[in-house]
């Protein structure tokens, strides 16, 4: 018996010993994976693309990678140029499933852009990527990705009281793009304070906003009817859940069939569509909901244009 022991001994100290240091922790297969975990697993992937170098990454032998709803080799796209990452770093991460996500800014080549990320964590190794990075405003057109700033309501737990189930969130979180595509707002639960920021700018509930649209809360925006030009909401998914923080992340496509030169709003008026939603173009959105007590207090959207009716890559 002693002889055995001393065989898985020696056995275990010789695969130890062909394993690269920094590979040890991801060694230990089927262990759990934490919050902290998650977010170091972004962080990884992270400072692996600023180096260029995928090999630092501990990858599932079936590892996937999109970006902008493109499968691409780990290493293509955004991989290529030289990435300076900026101040803006939003976490969040759902333990349960071993999804981990991130929003931030960062530089390609000097051009600012925002990215966000997903990544699926199976025994410590990567085993799905997904990334939307929206570039500047001569390369594809958004707001404002400078002026991106902390959101420390993203990362406050929630009380008890204030919690709800994982099933519940994302009902809720689907009632918003139900309340899109029925041009509505009576099916979505929306905080009075809820707050809207895509692309870095906010585009609802903004006091400073220069329409009377850009000043509506949530609520008021959904109830003009504004959304009839969303023609579809497809491909609807929510693979990050945190019921302890209250936060949902939903990645679907808008499609604008831009048949239309006009729509009638929910005040009897017809509205002019403008451009670009008179043409047919769809949106690859990734969007973060918190929701406080059963009503949506913030969101915070990535929204890509790309050709008319593209799958999502996923």
């Amino acid at each position: 018996m002693a002889r055995i022991h001393l065989g898985l001994v020696v056995l275990i100290a010789g695969l130890l010993a062909a394993t690269a240091p920094g590979d040890r922790v991801v060694a230990q297969v089927g262990g759990p994976c934490d919050r902290a975990c998650l977010n170091g697993f972004v962080d990884r992937y992270l400072a692996a693309m600023v180096a260029h170098d995928p090999s630092r990454l501990p990858l599932a032998e079936r590892a996937r990678y999109t970006e902008n709803g493109v499968t691409l080799t780990l290493g293509d796209g955004m991989w290529g140029p030289a990435i300076a990452m900026g101040s803006y770093q939003l976490h969040f991460a759902d333990p349960k499933t071993g999804q981990a996500g991130f929003f931030g800014n960062l530089e390609e080549h000097g051009h600012p852009a925002i990215l966000a990320l997903r990544l699926r964590i199976e025994n410590r190794q990567i085993g799905e990527m997904e990334a939307i990075v929206i570039r500047s405003t001569a390369r594809g057109g958004f707001a404002a990705p400078n002026d991106l700033t902390d959101k420390p309501i993203f990362s406050q737990p929630l009380a008890a009281s204030e919690r709800r189930s994982r099933e519940e969130l994302v009902r809720i979180a689907n009632s918003y793009f139900e309340g899109l595509e029925q041009a509505t707002a009576a099916l979505t639960p929306f905080d009075k304070d809820c707050q809207r920021i895509e692309n870095g700018a906010i585009m609802a509930n903004n006091p400073a906003g220069q329409s009377e649209m850009l000043r509506m809360s949530c609520a008021e925006q959904f109830a003009t009817g504004f959304s009839k030009i969303i023609t579809k909401v497809r491909g609807r998914r929510y693979p990050l859940v945190d019921e302890e923080r209250g936060l949902v992340y939903a990645l679907v496509s808008f499609d604008h069939n831009g048949r239309s030169k006009t729509t009638v709003w929910a005040d009897g008026k017809a509205h002019p569509v403008t451009t670009p939603f008179d043409e047919p173009l769809t949106f690859l959105i990734g969007e973060l909901f918190k929701i406080v007590d059963g009503k949506i207090n913030r969101i915070e959207a990535v929204v890509l244009n790309v050709p008319y009716g593209m799958p999502s890559g996923w």
